[in-house]
């Protein structure tokens, strides 16, 4: 699936360590927890890309699905140790991450190479929606803040204006980011 996105905007940003970064996207707002505040573990050193990126790779994580700080936490913890432990990364893969009730987490964040769609993080963005879309449907929730996020991406010069959007399935043989995700595609921007 290929798209192509448009945008203009603007974009205000405040937080604090102990709250949610609020960005208020024309008169939207989306909530990002930063890395601080899921207790993520310091990376190994990374790679930062060469400009904005091209293209946004959709991902799900397969788990089951979380609601809320605390919930989402553990599974962030736990995703990011598989990816540092297991498979040597230098942090967890994904750029962003997104939980079931549209709250946003900070994975590698913007600008830096991601590790979510082998031979193709160069020049892209990796988000993960955190359950299981094999059979489940994502919470509009979820996709109001990907879309959220998406335009404060092309706002803040992170990502191209006409960027294509992509689920990691065009890209690899798997069923990733899961039918029902995959099907909801054309909702994201």
């Amino acid at each position: 699936m290929r798209k192509l996105l448009k945008s203009t905007g603007t974009l205000r940003c405040a937080a604090t360590h102990t709250e949610a970064a609020v960005c208020d996207i024309m008169d939207q707002t989306v909530k990002v927890v930063s890395r601080l505040q899921w207790g993520a573990v310091a990376p190994k050193p990374w790679e930062t890309l060469k400009g904005s990126a091209q293209r946004v790779i959709i991902h799900h994580t397969a788990l089951a699905h979380c609601r809320g700080l605390s919930d989402c936490k553990q599974q962030l913890l736990s995703i990011q140790a598989t990816h540092m432990k297991e498979r040597g990364f230098a942090d967890i893969g994904y750029n962003f991450l997104v939980g079931g009730d549209g709250t946003v987490y900070e994975g590698r964040g913007w600008g830096v190479v991601g590790a979510h769609t082998k031979g193709n993080n160069h020049d892209s963005l990796g988000i993960a929606f955190m359950g299981n879309f094999n059979e489940d449907t994502p919470s509009t929730e979820a996709i109001s803040s990907v879309n959220q996020l998406l335009r404060s991406g092309v706002s803040q010069g992170h990502l191209q204006p006409k960027f294509v959007l992509l689920g990691h399935r065009d890209l690899a043989n798997t069923a990733c980011p899961g039918d029902k995700l995959y099907s909801s595609l054309g909702s994201l921007m």
